[in-house]
């Protein structure tokens, strides 16, 4: 304690000693002497390295790198050539380069765009500061804008109080505050606050002793104002995708690496059933396999956990309602429907088929996804219209009427008409949708749907004894696996040229 506070503590009791020998109450100013010493101590308390600051900005020092991040190689290479004019300044001003201002990084929800910002800022041995971009906007006019002005003022702080010459803000879901000016004419807040950070960026010079970037991230980039998207703000846009199979493979690598994992684990046919899995999901995916290990008191990681895991983060938990008899029938049908022409379509698709109800899904068929593909033949298209409309020609079939339960498989194939038609592969040959009428575009779609329905109907019929076979055994294991379904229809298959 320094010798004035000394001084001034034994002052004041003093006064008070004296006050209360003269006989006056010195309750109140006791009262005033506490309160002020309070205020005084939490004034003074600082905020420790890493915690919340003011407006839910949060400050620290990145420890993740880039290698801590699987997958993502082209956004990666991207985004540290971006940032190589942060650590080569001195090159970087020889050539007459002007520092970025701006990176935004866009893509779907979970595929690390705030990893990728947090690696950013251990690359360049920078301060990093972030917000989300909700905490912005409030009901009264001009708070958004001073808590921009308070998010870069916090930046530079935190750089000095680091000894670092650059700061990185993160901003995530910038577009809500990052949205088209005009669209919100009831409330100027959003505007006022996007033109605060338009003035921050534009304010933002190559000789300040504290030097910022800003690093966005939205999965809606084209909600963005175009003033915000031009060079000299953002002047970079970096897309993260979903990962594909080698990607995948990478981040579950990442994710097991302290997990004991039993031999019949194959992380590389994991990556194959996880077809536009997010970094997220994989992360989810890896942490509920554990989950399942640890309530069935296992030491090791499983083959089957992953596969239990797998459908839960697919299609949700397991639910304790059972349908009658007569509608696990149905369900039964309706999915050996899908996975007996899934089969037909493409032999070795079918991972699993079961009655069992997950989230919304009554029951469901899992198809093991191909390998990555990017571009869909006319082909491909006709076999998965075929594969959605064989669980309701099933019922119709084999149970003599129809449900409801196909409302969903009737959507997914019309959307692959459409794209059909979208596409020139329809007897409309090369059309506009948006241009479209919607009679001939009513007739075009049915045309399709009813020439699909047609072949699926004809080879279930040709196999409809055997389909209700596979009933049977589905209601009595709730469960058949892909493998077990080709067994069973080759042995059926087999039993039927014998008796022929």
């Amino acid at each position: 304690m320094k010798i004035w506070q000394e001084i001034t503590i034994g002052s004041s009791l003093g006064v008070l000693v004296f006050m209360a020998v003269i006989g006056l109450n010195v309750l109140p100013f006791l009262f005033i002497g506490g309160a002020a010493l309070m205020f005084y101590k939490l004034s003074r308390a600082k905020v420790p390295s890493g915690h919340l600051t003011q407006a839910g900005h949060h400050t620290q020092l990145s420890q993740i790198s880039f290698d801590d991040i699987g997958g993502q190689e082209v956004a990666k290479r991207e985004l540290k050539e971006a940032l190589d004019f942060l650590k080569k300044e001195e090159a970087a001003c020889k050539l007459g380069i002007r520092p970025l201002k701006g990176i935004l990084l866009t893509g779907p929800p979970g595929t690390g765009k705030t990893l990728l910002a947090k690696a950013a800022a251990a690359y360049t041995q920078a301060s990093f500061v972030s917000a989300s971009g909700s905490e912005f906007i409030e009901m009264y006019a001009g708070v958004g804008a001073q808590r921009i002005r308070k998010l870069f003022a916090k930046a530079r702080q935190a750089a000095e109080k680091q000894n670092k010459t650059w700061a990185i803000i993160f901003i995530d879901e910038i577009e809500v505050l990052g949205g088209k000016r005009g669209q919100h004419t009831s409330h100027l807040e959003y505007d006022q606050t996007l033109n605060q950070l338009l003035v921050e960026m534009d304010g933002l010079k190559t000789d300040e002793g504290i030097r910022i970037l800003l690093m966005g991230a939205t999965n809606r980039v084209d909600l963005l104002d175009d003033a915000l998207m031009r060079p000299g703000r953002f002047d970079r846009v970096i897309k993260v995708d979903l990962p594909d199979k080698e990607a995948r493979l990478k981040i579950l690598t990442i994710h097991t690496k302290n997990k004991p994992l039993n031999s019949d684990v194959t992380l590389e046919q994991i990556a194959q059933d996880t077809y536009g899995f997010s970094g997220a999901h994989l992360e989810s995916l890896v942490n509920e396999a554990a989950i399942f290990a640890l309530r069935q008191s296992e030491n090791q990681v499983n083959y089957d956990h992953f596969e239990e895991a797998l459908e839960k983060v697919m299609m949700g938990e397991k639910l304790l309602r059972r349908p009658p008899e007569h509608e696990m029938e149905r369900i039964a049908v309706h999915e050996l429907g899908h996975g007996f022409v899934s089969e037909w379509i493409r032999p070795g698709s079918v991972s699993a088929v079961t009655v069992t109800s997950r989230g919304n899904a009554l029951g469901y068929m899992r198809q093991t996804p191909e390998d990555d593909f990017y571009l869909h033949t006319q082909q491909y298209l006709e076999g998965q219209i075929r594969i959605f409309l064989a669980g309701a020609v099933a019922e119709q079939i084999i149970l003599k009427s129809s449900s409801t339960g196909a409302g969903n498989d009737f959507e997914q194939a019309l959307r692959c008409a459409r794209r059909m038609i979208g596409s020139g592969m329809s007897s409309l040959g090369i059309v506009s949708l948006d241009h479209l009428p919607a009679s001939l575009l009513h007739k075009a779609t049915g045309e399709i749907l009813q020439q699909q329905k047609e072949k699926v109907w004809v080879f279930i019929e040709e196999n409809k004894d055997l389909i209700e076979v596979l009933v049977q055994k589905l209601l009595e294991d709730e469960k058949i696996s892909g493998l077990s379904l080709r067994e069973m229809v080759q042995q059926q298959n087999e039993v039927n040229k014998k008796v022929v």
